[in-house]
Protein backbone atom coordinates (compact mmCIF):
# COMPACT_ATOMS: atom_id res chain seq x y z
CA UNK A 1 0.00 0.00 0.00
CA UNK A 2 1.25 3.19 -0.70
CA UNK A 3 2.34 5.89 1.81
CA UNK A 4 -0.37 8.66 2.36
CA UNK A 5 0.22 11.85 0.74
CA UNK A 6 0.69 14.78 2.86
CA UNK A 7 0.30 18.19 1.28
CA UNK A 8 2.28 21.49 2.70
CA UNK A 9 1.11 24.65 1.35
CA UNK A 10 2.82 27.45 1.79
CA UNK A 11 0.64 31.45 0.75
CA UNK A 12 2.18 34.74 -0.33
CA UNK A 13 5.47 35.85 0.26
CA UNK A 14 6.87 32.46 1.33
CA UNK A 15 8.76 32.40 -2.05
CA UNK A 16 10.62 35.20 -0.87
CA UNK A 17 12.31 33.41 2.31
CA UNK A 18 15.34 33.74 3.26
CA UNK A 19 15.55 37.23 2.02
CA UNK A 20 12.11 39.08 3.03
CA UNK A 21 12.58 40.59 6.55
CA UNK A 22 15.56 37.39 7.86
CA UNK A 23 15.27 38.99 11.60
CA UNK A 24 11.52 37.53 11.73
CA UNK A 25 11.29 35.13 9.37
CA UNK A 26 14.79 33.52 9.10
CA UNK A 27 17.45 32.95 6.47
CA UNK A 28 16.05 29.59 5.08
CA UNK A 29 14.77 29.29 1.71
CA UNK A 30 11.64 28.10 1.08
CA UNK A 31 13.76 25.65 -0.97
CA UNK A 32 15.23 24.69 2.09
CA UNK A 33 12.06 24.08 3.66
CA UNK A 34 10.80 21.98 1.12
CA UNK A 35 14.10 19.78 1.63
CA UNK A 36 13.03 19.75 5.56
CA UNK A 37 9.91 18.70 4.37
CA UNK A 38 10.65 15.89 2.14
CA UNK A 39 13.12 14.51 4.81
CA UNK A 40 10.91 14.15 7.22
CA UNK A 41 7.69 13.08 5.42
CA UNK A 42 10.07 10.28 4.61
CA UNK A 43 11.08 9.66 7.91
CA UNK A 44 7.47 9.17 8.72
CA UNK A 45 6.11 7.08 5.93
CA UNK A 46 4.19 9.57 4.32
CA UNK A 47 4.53 11.49 0.68
CA UNK A 48 4.97 14.79 -0.03
CA UNK A 49 3.60 17.15 -2.09
CA UNK A 50 4.72 20.82 -1.36
CA UNK A 51 3.35 24.56 -3.58
CA UNK A 52 3.31 27.92 -2.69
CA UNK A 53 1.06 30.46 -4.07
CA UNK A 54 1.01 33.59 -4.33
CA UNK A 55 -2.36 34.35 -5.20
CA UNK A 56 -5.64 34.06 -2.76
CA UNK A 57 -7.41 31.45 -5.35
CA UNK A 58 -4.37 29.70 -5.94
CA UNK A 59 -4.28 28.25 -2.50
CA UNK A 60 -8.00 27.80 -2.68
CA UNK A 61 -7.90 25.42 -5.81
CA UNK A 62 -4.28 23.88 -4.04
CA UNK A 63 -6.55 23.10 -1.12
CA UNK A 64 -9.43 22.23 -3.22
CA UNK A 65 -7.34 19.33 -4.94
CA UNK A 66 -6.28 17.91 -1.78
CA UNK A 67 -9.62 16.37 -1.07
CA UNK A 68 -10.02 13.17 -1.31
CA UNK A 69 -6.39 12.71 -2.41
CA UNK A 70 -4.32 13.89 0.32
CA UNK A 71 -4.39 12.43 4.05
CA UNK A 72 -3.98 15.72 5.97
CA UNK A 73 -2.57 19.43 5.27
CA UNK A 74 0.43 21.33 6.60
CA UNK A 75 -1.00 24.90 5.75
CA UNK A 76 1.06 28.35 6.32
CA UNK A 77 -1.60 30.85 4.24
CA UNK A 78 0.68 34.18 5.54
CA UNK A 79 -1.06 37.11 5.72
CA UNK A 80 -4.43 35.06 4.35
CA UNK A 81 -4.43 33.40 7.79
CA UNK A 82 -6.02 36.86 8.40
CA UNK A 83 -8.13 37.75 5.81
CA UNK A 84 -9.39 34.67 3.79
CA UNK A 85 -12.87 33.63 4.61
CA UNK A 86 -12.57 31.97 1.02
CA UNK A 87 -9.60 29.98 2.22
CA UNK A 88 -11.18 28.78 5.34
CA UNK A 89 -14.21 27.62 3.41
CA UNK A 90 -11.83 25.57 1.61
CA UNK A 91 -10.11 23.68 4.14
CA UNK A 92 -13.38 22.95 5.54
CA UNK A 93 -14.84 21.15 2.63
CA UNK A 94 -11.55 19.66 1.94
CA UNK A 95 -12.53 17.27 4.98
CA UNK A 96 -8.76 16.40 6.25
CA UNK A 97 -6.85 17.42 9.08
CA UNK A 98 -5.37 20.77 8.82
CA UNK A 99 -2.36 21.93 10.90
CA UNK A 100 -1.67 25.98 10.53
CA UNK A 101 1.86 27.02 10.84
CA UNK A 102 3.40 30.22 11.06
CA UNK A 103 7.45 30.89 11.28
CA UNK A 104 7.19 34.06 13.68
CA UNK A 105 5.50 34.41 16.67
CA UNK A 106 2.34 36.08 15.30
CA UNK A 107 0.97 36.40 18.83
CA UNK A 108 3.95 39.31 19.40
CA UNK A 109 3.35 40.90 16.31
CA UNK A 110 0.65 43.58 14.93
CA UNK A 111 -2.85 43.15 16.29
CA UNK A 112 -4.41 42.14 13.18
CA UNK A 113 -1.29 39.02 12.90
CA UNK A 114 -3.79 37.87 15.80
CA UNK A 115 -6.62 36.83 14.63
CA UNK A 116 -6.68 33.97 12.15
CA UNK A 117 -9.97 32.68 10.27
CA UNK A 118 -8.20 29.26 10.39
CA UNK A 119 -6.76 28.25 14.12
CA UNK A 120 -10.40 26.97 15.26
CA UNK A 121 -10.67 24.58 12.23
CA UNK A 122 -7.29 23.38 12.70
CA UNK A 123 -6.00 20.00 14.28
CA UNK A 124 -2.85 22.21 15.60
CA UNK A 125 -1.61 25.59 15.53
CA UNK A 126 2.40 26.12 15.51
CA UNK A 127 4.00 29.09 15.85
CA UNK A 128 7.28 31.12 16.32
CA UNK A 129 9.37 27.61 15.78
CA UNK A 130 10.61 28.75 12.65
CA UNK A 131 10.98 25.90 9.98
CA UNK A 132 11.07 23.49 12.41
CA UNK A 133 7.35 24.54 12.46
CA UNK A 134 6.42 22.19 9.41
CA UNK A 135 8.62 19.09 10.69
CA UNK A 136 6.45 20.18 13.87
CA UNK A 137 3.29 19.98 11.84
CA UNK A 138 4.54 16.87 9.80
CA UNK A 139 4.77 14.45 12.62
CA UNK A 140 0.97 15.93 14.06
CA UNK A 141 0.04 14.91 10.74
CA UNK A 142 1.38 11.28 11.00
CA UNK A 143 0.05 11.29 14.54
CA UNK A 144 -3.45 11.66 13.11
CA UNK A 145 -3.44 9.78 9.54
CA UNK A 146 -0.67 6.91 10.42
CA UNK A 147 -2.29 3.50 12.18
CA UNK A 148 -0.61 3.52 16.10
CA UNK A 149 2.54 1.42 16.14
CA UNK A 150 3.35 -0.91 18.88
CA UNK A 151 5.57 0.46 21.54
Amino acid sequence: MDAPIVTVLNGPNLNLLGTREPAVYGTATLADVERLCASTCAELGLRLEFAQSNSEGGLVDLVQACRGRSAGLVLNAAGYTHTSVALRDAVVAAELPMVEVHLSNVHAREEFRRHSYLSDIASGVIVGCGVLGYQFALQRIAALVLPARPA
